[in-house]
C-alpha cells in the first residue's frame, strides 16, 4: 500500500497545501487519494470558507461576526477572524465539541445555548441585528463566499491529478461543502460523481434521500461523542445539496459510530489523524467497497476535522 504524501503537511492557508495522501490498496484494489484537510491550523477543512467569509465582512466595514456551530466552523471562524482582527461570537449547543475551548484559545467570544445546533443558529442571527455585526453562517449574506471557499479544494485537485477523479467522497451536514465542489467541478465540466455521507438517521440528506427533502422531527436525532458534528435535524442547505449530488450521478449513505471508529483507525495507517466524525467520508467509501458498489478510478476522500 501507498502512503506517499503530494503536498506537504502544515497549517496551510489554503487546500492546495494540504496533504493529497496515496492510500492505494487501502480497500482492495481501489486508487484512494486522501485529501486531508483537517492539517489547517484550526484542524477544520472549513477554513478557506470561513477565510472567505471574514474578508467579506472586513471589507464590508463590519466589526463583528456571529456564526453558530457544531464544532467545527466555529473553530475555522474563530481562527479566522482573529487572523483579520474581527471580532467573532461563536454559538454552540451546551455540551458539544470541547465546550468552546479551542474557539476562546483562538480568540473567539462563546455563547452556548442549550438544545440543538438549530437553536444555536436561530440565536446566532438574533445576535447578529446587533450595530456592527454580521450574520456569518453558511446560508447567511456572504454564501457566495462560502462556496467559493469550499470550492478551492476542487482547484487544488485540478493541480496535483493529471485526469479528473471518477468520484470525490465528502461529509454531510447542512450540505454546503458538497454544494461547493459540485458548483466548482461544473466550472471545469470535470464528471466526478459525489458521494455525500453523514450520520446514519441522524441527518434529512441522509433520511431523505433520494427525495423529496423532509427534515426530521427535532426529538428524532441522537448526538454521541463520536457523530457530533455531522448531526442535524434540518440541514439548513439540505435540498440544494440533494440536487448537486443527484446531478453528478451520486449518492448519499449513512454510516454508524461503529463505521466511524473503524474508519478513523483505518485513517491512521496512511498517516491521517481525523476525528471520528472527520473520518466519515472515508466510512462511507469502506461500507460501498464491501458491497462491491464502487466505480472503476480514482476515489478522493475528503477528510473534514480534527
Amino acid at each position: 500500500m501507498s502512503t506517499d504524501t503530494v503536498a506537504p503537511p502544515a497549517a496551510p492557508e489554503d487546500a492546495f497545501a494540504t496533504p493529497l495522501i496515496d492510500a492505494t490498496g487501502l480497500v482492495r484494489e481501489h486508487r484512494i487519494l486522501i485529501k486531508d484537510e483537517t492539517r489547517y491550523a484550526s484542524g477544520s477543512h472549513k477554513e478557506p470558507a470561513a477565510r472567505a467569509v471574514v474578508a467579506r465582512a472586513v471589507a464590508d466595514g463590519f466589526t463583528h461576526i456571529t456564526v453558530a456551530t457544531c464544532g467545527n466552523y466555529g473553530r475555522a471562524m474563530a481562527t479566522a477572524a482573529t487572523a483579520a482582527g474581527l471580532t467573532c461570537t461563536v454559538v454552540l449547543p451546551t455540551g458539544w465539541s470541547d465546550g468552546g475551548a479551542f474557539m476562546r484559545a483562538a480568540g473567539a467570544r462563546v455563547h452556548l445555548v442549550d438544545g440543538s445546533y438549530e437553536d444555536a443558529v436561530d440565536e446566532s442571527r438574533r445576535l447578529a441585528t446587533e450595530d456592527g455585526t454580521v450574520d456569518g453562517n453558511v446560508d447567511g449574506p456572504y454564501v457566495d463566499a462560502v462556496f467559493s471557499g469550499h470550492g478551492i479544494v476542487v482547484e487544488a485537485l485540478r493541480a496535483a491529478l493529471p485526469e479528473p477523479p471518477a468520484a470525490i467522497w465528502v461529509p454531510v451536514g447542512n450540505g454546503t461543502t458538497i454544494i461547493a465542489i459540485h458548483l466548482q467541478l461544473r466550472r471545469l465540466g470535470w464528471p466526478t460523481v459525489l458521494y455525500g455521507v453523514g450520520s446514519a438517521a441522524n441527518n434529512p440528506i441522509v433520511t431523505s434521500w433520494p427525495g423529496p427533502y423532509q427534515m426530521l422531527p427535532p426529538d428524532a436525532v441522537s448526538t454521541t461523542d463520536h457523530n457530533q458534528p455531522l448531526v442535524n435535524w434540518h440541514a439548513l442547505q439540505g435540498p440544494e445539496a440533494m440536487a448537486a449530488i443527484a446531478d453528478s450521478g451520486g449518492a448519499a449513505y449513512g454510516v454508524d459510530d461503529d463505521q466511524l471508529r473503524e474508519a478513523q483507525a483505518m485513517l491512521a495507517t496512511v498517516g491521517a489523524h481525523p476525528t471520528a466524525a472527520g473520518s466519515v467520508a472515508m466510512a462511507g467509501l469502506y461500507a460501498e467497497a464491501a458491497r462491491g458498489g464502487l466505480l472503476p478510478g480514482t476515489h478522493v476522500v475528503l477528510l473534514s476535522g480534527r
